[in-house]
C-alpha cells in the first residue's frame, strides 16, 4: 500500500506523462522473496513482506484461487467453509488469512509475536494441506472482478472498470484487495480486506492514494469512505474493551 503514498504527487502529473501508473517502476519496486525449501514434502514456499508489518505473504507455488480471484477470512468463524484457513487459524498467533489466486496472506495478531516463530509452523502446515488433497474451499465462492450490473449509471461503471484495472490488481500485489460496496452523492465506498485491513497507512492508501486517482479520472467523484462489516465492528468494539479491562487491572496492581 505504500506504493499509493507515491501517488498523492504523482496524480497532478499524469496529464504531463501520459504514461500508464502500472509502468513506473519507481512507483512499484520490486519486493525480495525468501525461499523455504523442503525437499521430502516437494513444495518451495517463497514469502514476501507487505505495507503492513504484521502481515506476510506465502507463495506455495501452488494455484490457491481462480486469477484475479481472492477470499478473505478476518477470524476463525469466517474460515468455515475453507479446510485450509481453519488449520491455518489452528496456528497460535494468526489473525486473520487472505487468499489471492498464487499466495496466502497471514496476518499475525500482534508486534510482540515474531515471524521467525511463526513461519516454521505455518510452512509445515501449508505443506502438510496440499498434500492432503483436501479442497481449499467448500461450499464459498471466492471474490472476483467487480460486476457491473444494467442499472449501473455511467460514473458507477467507471468506478468499477477504474478498480479492476488500476488499483485492485496493485494492492492484491501487496496480499490485500479493495472492494467496491457502493457510490452515494459523491462518495464511494470501499472495503478494504487482507493486509489493507490493519495496515498503517491504510487511510493514506485511500485518501492519497485511491481517492486522488479517482478524482482524476472521475470528476463527480469527491470522497473515497472506509466501510467495515458487522462483525468487524464488533470484533473491533470487543477488543477495545479487553485492553480498557487490562489496563484497569495494571493501575489496580501499581
Amino acid at each position: 500500500m505504500r506504493r499509493f503514498v507515491h501517488l498523492i504527487n504523482v496524480v497532478p502529473l499524469l496529464l504531463k506523462v501520459q504514461k500508464p501508473i502500472a509502468t513506473s517502476s519507481k512507483l512499484f519496486p520490486k519486493v525480495k522473496h525468501r525461499p523455504f525449501f523442503i525437499s521430502n514434502r516437494s513444495m518451495f514456499i517463497q514469502t514476501q513482506d507487505t505495507p503492513n508489518p504484521n502481515s506476510v505473504k506465502f507463495l506455495p507455488g501452488v494455484q490457491v484461487l481462480e486469477k484475479g480471484h481472492t477470499m478473505d477470512f478476518p477470524n476463525a468463524t469466517a474460515a468455515y467453509c475453507s479446510p485450509l484457513a481453519k488449520v491455518l487459524f489452528r496456528i497460535e498467533g494468526v489473525k486473520s488469512v487472505f487468499f489471492g489466486s498464487d499466495y496466502i496472506t497471514l496476518t499475525k495478531a500482534d508486534d510482540d509475536i515474531e515471524w521467525m516463530v511463526l513461519k516454521p509452523e505455518i510452512y509445515a502446515t501449508i505443506m502438510d494441506f496440499f498434500a492432503s488433497g483436501l479442497p481449499i474451499l467448500t461450499d464459498a465462492k471466492p471474490t472476483s472482478d467487480t460486476q457491473i450490473h444494467e442499472d449501473d449509471n455511467e460514473t458507477v461503471m467507471m468506478i468499477k472498470e477504474l478498480l479492476d484495472s488500476r488499483i485492485r490488481p496493485t494492492v492484491q500485489e501487496d496480499g490485500g484487495d479493495i472492494l467496491f460496496i457502493g457510490y452515494d452523492a459523491g462518495i464511494v465506498k470501499l472495503k478494504l480486506q487482507g493486509s489493507c485491513t490493519s495496515c498503517p497507512s491504510s487511510v493514506v492508501t485511500l485518501k492519497g492514494g485511491v481517492q486522488n486517482m479517482l478524482q482524476f479520472y472521475i470528476p463527480e467523484v469527491i470522497a473515497v469512505e472506509q466501510v467495515e462489516d458487522e462483525i468487524e465492528i464488533r470484533t473491533k468494539v470487543e477488543f477495545e474493551k479487553f485492553e480498557k479491562k487490562l489496563e484497569e487491572t495494571d493501575e489496580k496492581i501499581k
